[in-house]
């Protein structure tokens, strides 16, 4: 469940602000947008086809919320088939993105 008051609009703004900031400090960040339903594996398995990464982070409305748990685990693995050299990071607030990469990167 959402917290009170969140909306997509709110969402999109807080994963630009944190694309900007990350390519700001000199990361080169994009965003990889999957569904909770029959896209996100084959989404995110093009996107990791695409270039390689360093370091990839699955969103709280994937990994927080318990009905996406299977989501979450087949998100993980498909990162651990398809860019096994990346490193894992996760945010903890919508503002503590960057800090999350630079633990790992």
């Amino acid at each position: 469940m959402a917290p009170p008051g969140m909306t997509a609009e709110k969402v999109m703004a807080g994963l630009n602000r944190d694309v900007m900031t990350l390519n700001g400090l000199g990361y080169d960040a994009s965003l990889c947008l999957v569904d909770f339903g029959g896209t996100a594996e084959a989404v995110l398995t093009a996107a990791l086809a695409e270039r390689a990464y360093n370091c990839i982070m699955i969103g709280a409305g994937v990994r927080l919320i318990a009905q996406n748990t299977p989501l979450f685990e087949k998100l993980i693995n498909i990162v651990h088939r398809h860019a096994p050299d990346a490193k894992l990071c996760f945010n903890t607030r919508p503002d503590d993105t960057a800090d999350a990469v630079r633990r790992w990167v």
